[in-house]
């Protein structure tokens, strides 16, 4: 269970979060990707990185969970908002700086978070990314898989969001066209999380509406080589969004940095079959220098 929850004011919003741990071991945050909230981080986890001495800060972004939420199809901020609102937290929590894991568009936070606000960023872990973030596509890079494609091509309105259960389904079927076609899809496990999430979130339809149409701002791929920040690249090897090349090329473009392939993955928030190589990377990442 959590040692803290609470609800934090930055940037004149409302953020949730949930802390593991004790605090005087090393700050590990925890920053989801779009359409997500903080369950996407299983305890099960946390728990792991807290066992080995480290203190596990999730938060729920602006639309997710339990903080602040807009209209949907109408979000009044942008991805510049959620790198402010990143560094915000981590001086609220009192912290000099915090090991930040971001995935996917928390991976484009930690990327910018790390550019912008160097001095708060102990070292960036970046799960299923890209080089200068989703919406900035590359020719150089492959696309996304044919299916996605079409998905993201479609104008549909979406589920019934009064409906709990409807919508529950809806992110199980969505969630299936981004997992490893290799591996079993696990429907059970899935519809369990997709319940875990649905039920206490205030504003369900805003959290899978508009982390996806905000503004990200102009391109930074150009401004990679400026990161200081030690960095661990994590990518699944078979990533439809993010073919694993868009890994390779930003672990090639940040100095220094390693890169580790999740097998048997797709765009996916660390398997639990993934743990066993996820967490020691992380842990080693994440030791005092």
């Amino acid at each position: 269970m959590p040692i803290e929850q609470r609800m934090i004011k930055v940037n004149g919003v409302e953020l949730s979060m949930e802390s593991f741990g004790r605090p005087v071991d090393p700050a590990i945050l925890l920053v989801h990707g779009a359409g997500h909230s903080l369950l996407a981080w299983e305890e099960g986890f946390v728990q792991r990185l807290v066992a080995e001495g480290r203190y596990v800060i999730r938060f729920d972004s602006r639309d997710a969970g339990l903080s602040t939420s807009y209209r949907a199809g109408a979000p009044s901020y942008g991805l510049r908002d959620l790198i402010a609102d990143a560094a915000g937290l981590i001086d609220a929590l009192g912290l000099s700086s915090a090991h930040v894991v971001g995935m996917s568009q928390g991976a484009a936070i930690g990327q910018l978070l790390a550019l912008d606000h160097p001095g708060l960023v102990a070292s960036l872990t970046l799960a299923s990314s890209t080089p200068g973030g989703p919406g900035h596509e590359y020719p150089d890079l492959p696309q996304m898989s044919a299916k996605l494609q079409a998905l993201f091509a479609e104008e549909a309105a979406g589920p019934d969001w009064a409906d709990r259960t409807g919508v529950i389904e809806y992110l199980v079927e969505a969630e299936r066209l981004f997992a490893a076609a290799s591996r079993p899809f696990d429907e059970s496990g899935m519809r369990t999380v997709a319940t875990r999430v649905v039920h206490p979130t205030a504003n369900i339809a805003a959290q899978l509406t508009n982390p996806y149409i905000i503004d990200g701002g102009e391109p930074w791929r150009g401004r990679l080589g400026r990161i200081t920040a030690p960095t661990l690249v994590l990518h699944g090897t078979e990533d439809p969004l993010f073919p694993i090349e868009h890994g390779r090329a930003l672990a090639k473009e940040i100095p220094g940095a390693r890169f580790v392939a999740m097998a048997q993955t797709g765009h996916e928030v660390f398997p639990r079959a993934q743990w066993d190589t996820v967490v020691p990377a992380i842990l080693e990442h994440t030791k005092a220098r």
